[in-house]
């Protein structure tokens, strides 16, 4: 069975060892055409707690970690700029 993969945004990282991460699905509207975004937000295990707000990751399916968790964060792709 091939295993689940997402990539998107950080736009929380105020819990210990768990990021949340928000994946953009872009598609047609069925009978408009129009590009519709929706955005579905996931629940991360960051071990090391190394993902920061605004970093691009790479987060898989794993086993439920806790109630809401049950993505762990396998890379981070690009560093928000904190200048």
């Amino acid at each position: 069975m091939a295993v689940k993969e997402r990539v998107g945004l950080v736009v929380s990282d105020k819990m210990d060892k768990t990021v949340v991460v928000a994946v953009e699905n872009r598609s047609a509207h069925p009978k408009y055409g129009k590009i519709v975004v929706r955005t579905q937000r996931y629940k991360a295990h960051d071990e090391e707690n190394k993902c920061k707000e605004g970093d691009r990751v790479r987060i898989q399916e794993t086993r439920p970690l806790s109630r809401t968790k049950r993505w762990v964060v396998s890379e981070i792709l690009s560093t928000a700029f904190k200048g």
